[in-house]
C-alpha cells in the first residue's frame, strides 16, 4: 500500500490562521502589533527570496514587518550595532538574521547577540541551552515544523514516546535541535552522520526517520523499515532531466522507492518547507506575548 503523503501546505495554512487570530487578540489586548525584524546582509538571491517570503507572511497575518538590508561589505561592528538597536526596540518582538552571512562576518557570534527573548529562530546559545535542559524557550522553526507534521498524522504523545527515531544529519541548525525535540517527547533518538557505521542498518531500525544531509536521494529503500514514517528535510537542486521533475528539486530521500515501504512520507517540495515560515510566525507571536507579560495559551 503506498505511503500516506504528509503535505505541509495545508498544515502550514492552519498554523498561519491560528497565528492571525492570535495577532488580532494581541492587538486588541495591547493596542499594538507583534513585529518581526529580518536582517539580510548581501544580495544572495536565495536569501532574498526567503526574506521576501517572510515579510509577505507577516503582512498576511497582521504583523508588523521590519525589513533591514545591508550591503555585502557591511563591517561586523555595524551589523552588531543594528542587532543591538533591534534588541532595544519595543516595536520589534522578534529578530531574525538571515543565514548564511558573507564570509567576513561571524554568523554564530552575531546570532548569539540577538536578545534571547527575541530569538525567533531559536538559534542563540541561550535558547539552545534551554532546549537541551527541557526548559521553556523559543524553539528552532524547522524542527518545530516537523513535530507539527508528525502531530498532523497522529504521531504525538504516546505514539512518539518510546518510538525509535533516527535523525540523519547533525547540524546546529536542524539535526541537533530536532533530536532534542524528539527526546523532549520521550522518543529513543539516534543521530547519524558521515562517520556512522552501517548507516542503512541504523536507519532501518527507525519508526520515525528524518533526513537532513543535503545529498540528493541518498536514503533509498534499504534504509527504511516497512511502516516507518519518513520526513525529508533535504532540498537539493538538480537539472530537470536528472530530477525527472520540472522544478529540479529533490529531497534526501528516494521518494518513489521509499513511498512503497513507508507508512507516511513528506514530499519535496511541499512537505517540510512550508512549515518553517509558519512556525516562525508562531514564534514571533509567542515572543510578543511573553514580552507583554501575557501567559501562553
Amino acid at each position: 500500500m503506498p505511503a500516506k503523503l504528509i503535505e505541509g501546505k495545508p498544515i502550514a495554512a492552519q498554523v498561519r490562521a491560528e497565528v492571525a487570530r492570535g495577532v488580532q487578540a494581541f492587538l486588541a489586548s495591547t493596542g499594538r502589533q507583534p513585529g518581526l525584524a529580518t536582517v539580510l546582509v548581501g544580495d544572495d538571491p536565495g536569501s532574498a527570496v526567503y526574506v521576501g517570503a517572510k515579510q509577505r507572511a507577516c503582512a498576511e497575518v497582521g504583523m508588523a514587518a521590519f525589513d533591514k538590508r545591508l550591503p555585502a561589505n557591511t563591517p561586523f561592528t555595524q551589523l552588531a550595532e543594528l542587532l543591538e538597536e533591534l534588541n532595544g526596540d519595543d516595536a520589534v518582538s522578534g529578530v531574525l538574521l538571515q543565514l548564511p552571512v558573507p564570509d567576513h562576518l561571524d554568523g554564530p557570534t552575531l546570532t548569539g547577540m540577538i536578545d534571547v527573548a527575541k530569538d525567533v529562530d531559536g538559534l542563540t546559545p541561550a535558547n539552545a541551552g534551554l532546549l537541551a535542559l527541557g526548559r521553556p524557550g523559543l524553539r528552532p522553526c524547522t524542527p518545530s515544523g516537523v513535530i507539527e507534521l508528525l502531530a498532523s498524522i497522529g504521531i504525538e504523545g504516546d505514539r512518539i514516546e518510546g518510538a525509535e527515531a533516527v535523525v540523519v544529519g547533525r547540524s546546529n541548525l536542524f539535526g541537533k535541535p530536532m533530536a532534542q525535540l524528539l527526546l523532549e517527547a520521550n522518543a529513543t533518538v539516534t543521530i547519524c552522520h558521515s562517520r556512522t557505521r552501517d548507516l542503512p542498518g541504523v536507519c532501518a531500525r527507525a519508526d520515525i526517520l528524518i533526513a537532513a544531509v543535503g545529498r540528493p536521494r541518498i536514503l533509498t529503500r534499504e534504509f527504511v523499515k516497512p511502516g516507518a514514517v519518513v520526513i525529508d528535510v533535504g532540498v537539493n537542486r538538480l537539472t530537470p532531466e536528472e530530477a525527472g521533475t520540472k522544478s529540479g528539486l529533490v529531497g534526501d530521500v528516494d521518494f518513489a522507492a521509499v513511498a512503497e515501504v513507508a507508512s507516511a512520507i513528506t514530499p519535496v517540495p511541499g512537505g517540510v518547507g512550508p512549515m518553517t515560515i509558519a512556525m516562525l510566525l508562531r514564534n514571533t507571536l509567542m515572543a510578543a506575548r511573553r514580552q507583554a507579560g501575557i501567559e501562553d495559551d
